[in-house]
C-alpha cells in the first residue's frame, strides 16, 4: 500500500483507519446521556398544606403554619384532614394534588427529623441507581427521598396513595412517619 499510494496517503488511511475505530467503538459512550438523578424539591409543595387552605372552617383553624410546623406532632393534623378528605368529591377529582401535597407533607416532616444526606429525586431517576425501588408503586412522575450514601428510598408519596384507597398498612400517617424516622435514624 504504501508503494501504491505513496507514504503520505498511507499514514493518512492508517490514521483515519484508527479515527474511524475509535469513533464505532467509542462513540456510544461519549454522546449517550449518562443518567443521573433528577432533583424534585418538593418542599414548596408541602408548605401549600398551610399556604392554599379552603374556606371551609376546619381547615382554616387546623392548617395553619403555627399548627403544620413539619414537627411529628404536626402529622395528627394532617391525618385528621386525610380522613375528612377521603369520601369528599373534592377529593375524587383532585386525588394527585392531595396525594403530592400530604405525601411532600410528610415527607418533609421525615427529611427533616433523620437530618441526613436526603433528598427528593424522581423516582424514574432514582433507578438508574438503586435496586430500592423494586415494590414501590411508580405512579406519574412521582418524587421519592433518596440518601445516595446509604442508598435508602423512603416513598411518602405512595404511602399517602395506598393510606386515602384505603390499602394502606398503616392505621395512620403518623405510625408511617415515626417508623420511618425509627428505622433511617
Amino acid at each position: 500500500m504504501n508503494e501504491k499510494y505513496g507514504k503520505l496517503n498511507y499514514i493518512s488511511i492508517i490514521i483515519g483507519a484508527f479515527m474511524s475505530s475509535i469513533y464505532v467503538n467509542f462513540a456510544p459512550l461519549i454522546f449517550s446521556r449518562n443518567p443521573s438523578l433528577r432533583k424534585d424539591n418538593l418542599k414548596g409543595i408541602a408548605k401549600l398544606m398551610y399556604q392554599d387552605v379552603s374556606d371551609d372552617p376546619w381547615d382554616k383553624e387546623n392548617l395553619s403554619k403555627k399548627n403544620l410546623d413539619f414537627t411529628i406532632e404536626s402529622i395528627r393534623f394532617i391525618d385528621m384532614y386525610s380522613k375528612r378528605l377521603i369520601n369528599t368529591n373534592l377529593f375524587k377529582e383532585h386525588k394527585d394534588n392531595f396525594v403530592r401535597r400530604i405525601g411532600a407533607y410528610i415527607g418533609e416532616v421525615i427529611k427533616r427529623k433523620i437530618n441526613q444526606d436526603f433528598n427528593w429525586y424522581e423516582m424514574d431517576s432514582v433507578k438508574q441507581y438503586s435496586d430500592n425501588v423494586e415494590g414501590l408503586e411508580s405512579r406519574k412522575k412521582q418524587s421519592v427521598l433518596y440518601s445516595e450514601k446509604r442508598e435508602i428510598v423512603i416513598s411518602p408519596l405512595s404511602v399517602v396513595f395506598q393510606f386515602l384507597e384505603g390499602s394502606s398498612p398503616y392505621t395512620n400517617l403518623q405510625t408511617y412517619v415515626e417508623e420511618m424516622i425509627k428505622n433511617n435514624s
